[in-house]
């Protein structure tokens, strides 16, 4: 009992640590091995046990499951920085829409791009500048500029039934589920997330307007509003082709697997937009680029995952998850919790789904039936990932928009923390009381 009190208490000790550490700008892989073995030490792990057989087995095996959904996403966001194809689909929406849903404005611009199979970490670059002529239009203060990014490639677009992100696919292959599974409650969460979050942003905008505060640019900030981009269909086609490609059934799968129907949409989307380059490179080139960008992502979140690998090893964790599943009440709710409190210790959605897919599919894949069982999950994953130490977050809030949390997250926290958990508890009470709707 002495050394599962240590233990828990060290676990706590090393998520705290990884928060602090991230936010002070340490380096997300060297943070993840200290914290490791914070964990070891208090855990009763032997140390190397700890780094070559946990850790690293965490490491390679989230590696091997998902770098070619990564490199796949990463390749179409390549192709759609390259090519305008990005600023063409967010100029139309904001053309529609008008300056004065800006606010919406972005946030669906990054939602279709991040539904459609793009990696996030590429959306980022590509929508903010974007961004940054809205908002400047719109005398927006810049601070919410990352919350707005954020929201709106972590939250409604990743937890859309259909989407190719790398939550999906984890859970695809650890329960043996489709992307469609548990479609009908999946799209009521999908939608109730974008429009408190739509409207909780806008009340913070305009409380802040009212305190005095305005757009005021950064000395960095350079504004395209005379890029020349590609005609909106030629940048929406190939992302409406692969989701309806990865989406129709044949037998137990689809058309064509995920990470192909994603690599095939960034091929056509090259060859329907490339004229428009503003940089004319050798085309292996630029591949090259999205393999970088690829690397370093799938090796982020793969750190955070082999932490929590560490983390499951050490003596404390059962009695965590024993804690977490034995709560009073219906079975997905302890699946929900049980998932986001996993995503928080990996500061990572598709790694806490990593580590607590084959654990609850053993623990509940009897008792819940699988689509619900995917579709809680995955939305659960939406809440606790996004907390100071996540990657993307420490990406777009201090790398890509040059603000600081203490001006920028708190925002952040309301979109991407507590909508998704409002959005949780809506989606667990849907398929308690309808447990098997498609």
């Amino acid at each position: 009992m002495l050394w599962q009190a240590v233990s828990i208490i060290g676990i706590i000790a090393a998520l705290v640590l990884l928060s602090y550490l991230v936010m002070r700008g340490v380096n997300l892989l060297v943070v993840a091995v200290a914290c490791s073995l914070l964990v070891a030490i208090t855990g009763h792990i032997d140390l190397y046990d700890a780094l070559a057989i946990n850790y690293m087995s965490g490491f390679a095996s989230f590696v091997q499951n998902n770098f070619l959904i990564f490199l796949a996403g990463a390749l179409m966001g390549t192709v759609y920085e390259i090519t305008q194809g990005a600023k063409s689909i967010a100029r139309l929406i904001i053309r529609t829409l008008g300056k004065k849903q800006a606010t919406l404005a972005v946030i669906l611009s990054v939602g279709i791009l991040t539904y459609g199979g793009i990696a996030g970490f590429v959306v980022c670059f590509a929508v903010f500048p974007i961004a940054l002529e809205v908002y400047r239009a719109a005398d927006i203060p810049r601070r919410f500029i990352p919350g707005t990014i954020i929201f709106g490639c972590c939250t409604f677009s990743s937890i859309g039934p259909g989407n190719p992100q790398v939550g999906q696919v984890v859970l695809m292959k650890a329960l043996g589920t489709t992307l469609m599974d548990g479609a009908v409650i999946g799209f009521i969460a999908t939608g109730l997330v974008l429009v408190i979050g739509t409207v909780w942003l806008n009340s913070m905008i305009g409380s802040a307007q009212k305190n005095g505060e305005h757009f005021v640019a950064k000395d960095i900030d350079k504004f395209e509003d005379n890029v020349e981009v590609p005609e909106a269909w030629r940048a929406l086609l190939p992302l409406v082709l692969t989701l309806i490609a990865i989406n129709i059934p044949v037998g137990d799968g689809s058309l064509i697997e995920v990470e192909y129907g994603v690599f095939l949409g960034a091929v056509l989307a090259y060859l329907l937009m490339r004229k428009y380059r503003t940089e004319h490179r050798p085309i292996m080139q630029y591949a090259g680029d999205a393999v970088k960008n690829a690397i370093t992502s799938v090796c982020n979140t793969s750190s955070v995952v082999a932490f929590g690998s560490v983390v499951k090893a050490a003596i404390g964790f059962d009695a965590i998850i024993s804690a977490m599943t034995n709560i009073p009440g219906p079975p997905l709710l302890a699946v929900a919790i049980a998932t986001t409190v996993l995503a928080g210790v990996c500061g990572s959605g598709s790694g806490g789904l990593g580590i607590a897919a084959p654990i609850l599919l053993e623990l509940y894949g009897g008792v819940v039936p699988l689509p619900a069982l995917h579709r809680t999950m995955l939305v659960a994953s939406s809440g606790l990932d996004t907390l100071p130490h996540n990657g993307f977050v420490v990406t777009v809030l201090n790398g890509v928009s040059h603000e600081t949390h203490k001006d920028g997250y708190m925002p952040i926290f309301a979109l991407t923390v507590v909508t998704p958990i409002i959005a949780t508890v809506v989606t667990i009470v849907l398929f308690t009381l309808f447990p098997n709707l498609p």
